[in-house]
């Protein structure tokens, strides 16, 4: 009785703590709203540097953790703005300060409050996150430019690898910027799907883009690595129309000096429902973009972006896997993924490989899109043993 009687105990301690961060959570939203307006002079200052933070109420246990907004570059060297959190253990920091695990999230939509950070539980996506708290990181989970503000300063950067890459790295900057998070340079990148593709353009842009930050490994799950074969593969299917709303919005503002309009890709019907499509959130409104996507099934493109410029060089460009890093790479991918399909990750595995990279590769059988990033912590967190970060 005296066992039960203490896992009671620790049992309802976990759930007071659980309980408090919901009230803290509920406590930020009155603020939400003025957090995420980009001041007038938000551009004025170096990549990776605050324009804002506030220290967050509802925070995971022995943690502190603050909402950022920060600076950045994009895909033509301007500078822009994004958001996200910085969530770090309590407790006194290893001499030198704490290795940073900067984290890209898989797909939310596109729209401002799609963006994690806005979100009622704003660590809900990071994947591992209690693991990796435990093993004393920093975590820096950006939102990515586009989303939880917008405007000029954040333009819809969906895909586009460069702006997503600089987002992440500057997310450790903006880290190192908060005294109480004990931000080192040591740097530890970790992605899913869309994060996967941000943190590999991360890690091939480090050494020029930041080069005080020390990448000390890169890992990946289902990464969104060839989007070539992601669009090709899905484009007739209800994810290929909604990733494709995503991306193809995003490029064609994004590219526009490049010819990327919609009209020389999408339909006119396509083209009629995009703006409602990219107004919706993936992970709150399925059911909604089932409804609006179904009846374009067949009738969304007029040609394979794969075969078609300026579309088919841009997916091209935006395709990780085009340079080495010398990080070691941990790439995760479920055999059931029907989004992400296992032979395209195992093609990309095979070109890092080819440029003399050192990639472990874990194919995890039973695991699908959504749930590779969770089935492959064991693995990952061994993985990270092994080289000592």
């Amino acid at each position: 009785m005296g066992v039960l009687a203490a896992a009671l105990t620790v049992a309802a301690g976990f759930v007071a703590v659980g309980e408090a961060r919901l009230v803290g959570d509920a406590v930020e939203r009155a603020g939400l709203a003025a957090f995420y307006t980009v001041p007038a002079d938000a551009v004025a200052g170096e990549p990776g540097t605050i324009i804002r933070s506030e220290e967050l109420v509802g925070v995971p246990f022995d943690a502190r953790a603050w909402r950022v907004m920060y600076r950045t570059t994009d895909v033509h060297g301007d500078a822009v703005v994004s958001t996200g959190i910085v969530v770090s253990p309590l407790g006194p920091a290893p001499a030198g300060g704490r290795t940073v695990l900067s984290w890209g999230h898989p797909t939310t939509g596109t729209a401002a409050d799609c963006a994690p950070s806005r979100g009622f539980d704003p660590y809900a996506l990071i994947e591992g996150m209690r693991l990796l708290l435990a093993r004393g990181y920093t975590i820096a989970a950006t939102d990515y430019v586009g989303m939880g503000t917008d405007g000029p300063a954040s333009p819809d950067s969906y895909l586009v690898g460069t702006t997503g890459g600089n987002a992440v790295l500057d997310a450790v900057r903006a880290a190192q910027h908060l005294a109480a998070a004990h931000a080192s340079d040591r740097v530890v990148l970790w992605g899913h799907s869309q994060g996967g593709q941000a943190v590999l353009f991360a890690a091939e842009r480090a050494p020029q883009y930041a080069p005080e930050l020390q990448i000390e490994a890169v890992a990946v799950a289902a990464p969104a690595a060839d989007l070539t074969t992601l669009l090709s593969d899905h484009i007739s299917d209800i994810s290929g129309i909604t990733i494709g709303s995503y991306t193809f919005a995003a490029y064609a503002g994004v590219y526009a000096d490049r010819g990327a309009e919609l009209s020389g890709i999408l339909t006119a019907q396509a083209q009629k429902l995009l703006p409602e499509m990219n107004e919706l959130c993936l992970l709150s409104n399925i059911s909604r973009l089932h409804e609006i996507g179904d009846p374009l099934l067949g009738h969304f493109v007029t040609a394979d972006p794969a075969s078609v410029e300026p579309w088919r060089s841009l997916l091209a460009e935006n395709s990780a896997g085009a340079s080495a890093f010398a990080a070691p790479l941990f790439v995760a991918q479920g055999l059931d993924d029907a989004l992400v399909v296992p032979s395209a990750t195992a093609q990309f595995v095979a070109t890092e490989r080819a440029h003399g990279m050192d990639v472990e590769f874990h194919e995890i059988r039973g695991a699908d899109h959504g749930t590779i990033a969770y089935a492959a912590l064991p693995a990952l967190l061994a993985f990270l043993d092994a080289h000592r970060v």
